[in-house]
């Protein structure tokens, strides 16, 4: 019977909001092993910082290793981390030339010694302090996210307007309610991630993809409330790259993951605009002309595209 089960019985077991106040104090001591990676480029003016914060946020006893994976920087960044070393519980992964973030975080994962593996940007951004408590509820979930949902949240507003369509296109694919679709802090275990390292990009939009990828895949994931600050340092926005990246994204992600539900609309509407024509065409000239044609194969050839994406995709996640 539990196969029957409806999709909304379901997505109150892959989606879950927990304050972490509820949290018991049992759970954060002994915390598993487990690393954090902390992808990283030009972040001179936080890194120190954050590495600091992550230090001293780690309960006495715990076995943590962290990864700073240098993203080809061209500022201070590798001379600071460099003074840094030797140190028993940090590792530096360099690129030679900036590879994406996405593309770092894959670097830091494969080097990461653990399981369970934390990341967190290099800006100062998220609360470091909470990692102990994301690392424990990891126990029981294959991923758990850091949601910036929570109070004290402080965001860019050349963020929020993308976001807002983007957060709600990837609700209505996971076809579940996502509170924060890209955040930078989770915790999730190695091997769920690395088995979708083949469809994952380089780019930023990594986070976007693999939330998708373990929701509609039915893994267990667990979205908490977090604070948000300003970051340290020089934001990295560029609007005309990232509203470029945004539209990608939607098309990408749509195709990838909701094929169907993509396609679907569109088959539709070329469908009754074939329809449409071919009525005009038999009732007023009494012949089937090439446009009539033409819209009927562009429906044809768009469900049929959907259809087998749809089993490609079904193949593959099998």
């Amino acid at each position: 019977m539990d196969s029957f089960r409806s999709d909304k019985e379901l997505s109150s077991e892959w989606l879950t909001t927990l304050s972490l106040s509820q949290v018991p104090a049992a759970m954060l001591n002994p915390l598993p092993k487990f690393s954090v990676v902390i992808p990283c480029y030009n972040e001179m003016g936080s890194i120190e910082e954050t590495i600091r914060r992550i230090r001293k946020a780690i309960p006495a006893g715990a076995s943590c290793q962290i990864i700073v994976v240098n993203d080809g920087s061209t500022d201070e960044t590798k001379r600071i981390l460099q003074e840094m070393m030797p140190a028993d519980d940090l590792h530096i992964v360099d690129h030679v030339s900036n590879r994406g973030y996405g593309a770092a975080l894959k670097s830091g994962i494969r080097a990461a010694p653990t399981e369970l593996i934390a990341i967190i940007d290099a800006d100062g951004t998220y609360p470091t302090e909470r990692l102990p408590e994301l690392v424990a509820l990891c126990a029981d979930h294959d991923m758990v996210v850091g949601a910036r949902i929570g109070k004290d949240v402080s965001y860019s507003k050349l963020r929020s307007l993308p976001k807002f369509f983007l957060k709600r296109w990837m609700s209505w694919i996971a076809r579940q309610d996502i509170p924060d679709i890209n955040s930078g802090m989770r915790v999730f275990r190695k091997s769920m991630v690395e088995k979708f390292f083949g469809i994952l990009p380089d780019s930023f939009s990594f986070t976007v993809t693999i939330t998708l990828a373990m929701l509609t895949n039915f893994h267990s994931v667990l979205f908490v409330p977090i604070a948000y600050k300003r970051r340290l340092g020089r934001s990295k926005i560029k609007p005309i790259r990232d509203t470029l990246r945004f539209t990608l994204l939607i098309l990408r992600t749509g195709c990838y993951f909701a094929p169907v539900r993509f396609f679907g609309p569109v088959t539709l509407f070329l469908a009754l605009l074939a329809a449409t024509k071919l009525a005009y065409d038999m009732y007023y000239l009494q012949d089937m002309t090439d446009t009539s044609v033409l819209l009927i194969l562009f429906a044809l050839n768009t469900g049929m595209m959907a259809l087998i994406a749809d089993m490609i995709d079904k193949r593959a996640s099998g």
